[in-house]
């Protein structure tokens, strides 16, 4: 391991980056110094700029993909080599704005019946029933069910941050159901080859998408649609924008806001939670 290569990973340590974070940033500055087969540290601003052509017009990269190998070089260039200001023009992309093919009621009881594994099943209905993210999902604990509160802990979300997301009566159900036939001791989604450690969200990921392929639905979108989902539905009950910002975890309402735009009859009601897993009329037998 290089010098420059373990500064930034001090420097990533220091502020508290989460696991990927870290494999993306180096990511960008390895992919960097191979282009040019330099250290990073010798390189030029022009040198920077051609990379980002060269990523854009040889690679193909998405405006998405560049801004992450940008962060990264960014991040090298004023955390770790302390250059005072990084203003190097560097053109890519727009990002396109586009509106994701949501699911609906149906289609997601569709998706979650379609599962023949309760474990795997209970994942689906944990994720679209409370708004998680996969990685929030997978890493859920027994002891983060608050059963007298309802409430769910989420540890160290996005941005390192933790939350108390509402659990709906029925949710809250099926989780008990599910834990006095599975008895997961410290894990609540065990991987099941190695109770020790959580399941993956590869595994997860392919579940889901099985399942949506078993039941016909060709909407583009991994698992994340649920997330995506369980935002648009409350809203469409009258959720206000504040709670559901709590819910998801969002640091900006800006970002919530994007799903007031997809749902075109929102009007703010008075904040009742919506036990969405109980309309899907989905229930352990």
């Amino acid at each position: 391991m290089t010098a420059l290569r373990q500064q930034m990973i001090a420097a990533m340590r220091q502020r508290g980056f989460a696991t990927r974070t870290h494999e993306s940033y180096l990511g960008a500055v390895r992919d960097l110094a191979r282009y040019y087969h330099q250290s990073p540290d010798q390189l030029q601003v022009d040198q920077i700029q051609d990379y980002f052509v060269h990523l854009v017009q040889e690679r193909g990269l998405s405006s998405a993909s560049c801004r992450l190998y940008l962060n990264g070089i960014r991040f090298l260039y004023l955390q770790v080599l302390h250059w005072k200001q990084f203003d190097i023009p560097i053109q890519y992309p727009k990002r396109a704005q586009k509106i994701p093919e949501l699911l609906t009621r149906a289609e997601v009881r569709q998706i979650v019946d379609a599962c023949e594994n309760d474990k795997h099943r209970m994942m689906l209905l944990t994720c679209y029933g409370c708004g998680l993210r996969v990685s929030e999902l997978v890493h859920l604990k027994v002891h983060h069910i608050d059963g007298e509160r309802r409430l769910l802990r989420i540890e160290q979300g996005k941005g390192s941050k933790d939350r108390m997301v509402a659990l709906s009566v029925t949710l809250l159900n099926q989780l008990r159901h599910y834990w006095l036939v599975y008895r997961p001791s410290s894990w609540l989604f065990p991987n099941s080859f190695t109770p020790k450690r959580y399941l993956g969200i590869t595994s997860i990921q392919k579940v889901y998408t099985r399942a949506k392929s078993k039941v016909g639905i060709q909407k583009v979108g991994g698992i994340h649609g649920l997330r995506h989902a369980y935002a648009t539905h409350q809203l469409e009950q009258g959720l206000p924008v504040h709670q559901l910002q709590h819910q998801l975890g969002h640091k900006q309402l800006q970002t919530t806001l994007r799903y007031v735009h997809w749902v075109s009859s929102y009007q703010q009601g008075s904040g009742a939670f919506g036990d969405l897993v109980e309309q899907l009329g989905v229930h352990h037998e």
